[in-house]
């Protein structure tokens, strides 16, 4: 039996998304402590840069927020042009974080403190 298994992203965190001109931001905010701890060693900017390729962005960079357990990231000139200019179907890049938060991430098996707790 593996030790490691695969989640949407989802699961460990939520997100939101738009733009900043041609550049889309990204922010991914954990659910738990561990969620987080996770993230930041796991959720890089080269993964992410990574995932978004085919949007042909110039480059990704990561800022960590601590105080809100989480992630943003800048996606540079992924929205070819942005808002007015682009002619792709989310010039505003309102669903990046979408995107991202369904992309599968390989955790521990005993992942239960990382994951969103249902009341």
């Amino acid at each position: 039996m593996s030790d490691l298994i695969f989640l949407p992203l989802s699961q460990l965190a939520h997100g939101r998304s738009g733009d900043k001109g041609s550049h889309a931001n990204v922010a991914v905010i954990a659910f738990s402590d561990a969620g987080y701890a996770w993230l930041k060693t796991h959720l890089t900017a080269e993964v992410v840069a990574a995932y978004f390729a085919p949007l042909g962005g110039t480059r990704v960079e990561r800022f960590e927020a601590d105080n809100v357990r989480g992630l943003n990231f800048m996606l540079y000139d992924a929205l070819a042009g942005g808002a007015s200019r682009s002619l792709r179907s989310d010039t505003q890049g309102k669903s990046y974080a979408l995107a991202l938060l369904r992309m599968p991430v390989e955790v521990p098996a005993d992942h239960a403190d990382m994951i969103r707790e249902i009341a």
